[in-house]
């Protein structure tokens, strides 16, 4: 019970922290993110999912991540849908340090779901670098609150090419 209003009152004060953050002066702001830019991508993770990523980056420091996979052999079916959302902190033209809050949904299994806590709840800090013109790399650490009511600190990777 404790655990789950720990993860109930780290979504809720989520926005709260969000905006006392500091900014940065104009000096270190992307060129690009003045303006909607849209990725493609691939995200593993225990907090916002496994499978194909939808990143959309809006005009100001929000962005917003969908995570949508799907494999099946010949007797289970796995299915992870996800999102996340992230605001900048410091952002420049390589890299980009955020917050970040993640849901997900994972099932497995063929009459009923194998796992024992499918939905999961993350929030946590994440840096974004320029590996190659448009193909960017992420790397999180989120506090991942399990539907049994574990927290556990884990890592997301995504890669996604951004369509600028």
């Amino acid at each position: 019970m404790i655990r789950s209003a720990l993860a109930v009152l780290m979504l809720v004060l989520l926005p709260c922290a969000i905006f006392a953050q500091v900014s940065v002066s104009d000096v270190n702001q992307a060129e690009n993110f003045d303006r909607q830019v849209y990725g493609l991508g691939f995200s593993v993770g225990p907090a916002s999912g496994l499978g194909i990523s939808f990143r959309d980056h809006f005009p100001s420091k929000l962005s917003l991540q969908l995570v949508f996979g799907i494999l099946r052999d010949k007797v289970n079916t796995f299915v992870s849908a996800g999102g996340e959302i992230q605001y900048d902190l410091v952002r420049g033209n390589t890299t980009r340090f955020y917050v970040a809050s993640a849901a997900c949904y994972v099932y497995n299994g063929s009459t009923g779901n194998s796992f024992e806590s499918p939905t999961r709840v993350g929030l946590g800090v994440g840096g974004e670098f320029k590996a190659r013109e448009a193909l960017h790399v992420s790397l999180e650490g989120l506090f991942v609150y399990f539907s049994d009511g574990s927290i556990i600190p884990l890592p997301q990777l995504a890669f996604h090419y951004y369509f600028f």
